[in-house]
């Protein structure tokens, strides 16, 4: 319990240091571009319109409202896959300023992962356009949706923690981890219904895929205006705990060593 607290005491600490880093990631991202932060939004209606246009003839009859539930799995998914993928040269790309002084690790990490979920932030204002447009009709569960996108951010933290470990050892992992995120997104019904997949695989999918727990609690606040599935939302937020648990352990458990490999 005491060395927690001195965890906790240490994180609140660098607290600026963590915004200064999280505001040069989004403002690097945005950097010399003539809309700014505007790309936030046009970017996910521009693919999400090109999905639409290759895909809902194909869906048209099984999914109801299907940019609505379209651009809800693209904004989760985009959300999990570019947090994660920074997250995994975060330390390794600030190995220059880890050997002049001293600076909690993690730090660089957790920046990572929260810059990205602010700028899902932004992007949320390409689903509310779609929603309008669409006239998707507000209910009193969408309060459950902050609670649906901090069991992601969650889950990011731990898996971007154990990735970001296990590429001072390992470099693959960012080769491989680029086709592993590939073939997540086929495996979450991100632009086809969940019935177009072999029973089996189904299966699968709707037990051990964490993305589709969170997609589906955020499509059934939305499109069915109602409380997420209690089985979804326990399973939702025990991968998230669960994974944040082996993420932090695993990265604290080996930092001290990253200092001979980067």
């Amino acid at each position: 319990m005491e060395m927690f607290i001195k965890r906790l005491q240490g994180f609140y600490q660098y607290r600026f240091l963590m915004e200064q880093l999280v505001a040069k990631d989004i403002k690097l991202k945005y950097r010399r571009s003539v809309l700014g932060y505007l790309w936030s939004i046009l970017n996910p209606l521009m693919i999400m319109t090109i999905m639409v246009i290759v895909f809902s003839n194909m869906f048209r009859s099984d999914i109801a409202n299907f940019p609505v539930y379209l651009i809800i799995g693209q904004t989760l998914f985009n959300f999990m896959s570019e947090s994660t993928t920074q997250a995994i040269v975060s330390i390794t790309g600030n190995a220059a300023l880890l050997k002049k002084t001293y600076v909690p690790k993690y730090v660089f990490t957790v920046s990572k992962v929260t810059s990205s979920f602010v700028n899902t932030l932004f992007a949320m204002g390409a689903l509310i356009i779609v929603f309008i447009v669409c006239r998707v009709t507000p209910n009193v569960y969408y309060i459950l949706i902050p609670f649906i996108l901090l069991q992601e951010y969650v889950f990011c933290l731990g898996l971007g923690l154990l990735l970001a470990q296990g590429s001072v050892f390992f470099r693959d992992i960012q080769h491989i981890y680029a086709a592993f995120i590939t073939a997540w997104m086929y495996l979450t019904p991100l632009f086809y219904p969940i019935t177009l997949l072999p029973e089996k695989l189904r299966y699968l999918v709707t037990r051990l895929n964490p993305m589709y727990f969170y997609i589906a609690e955020f499509r059934q606040v939305v499109l069915e205006c109602r409380v997420p599935d209690m089985c979804l939302m326990a399973a939702g937020t025990a991968v998230a705990g669960g994974i944040l648990v082996i993420g932090t352990w695993a990265f604290l458990r080996t930092q001290n060593k990253f200092i001979l490999y980067i």
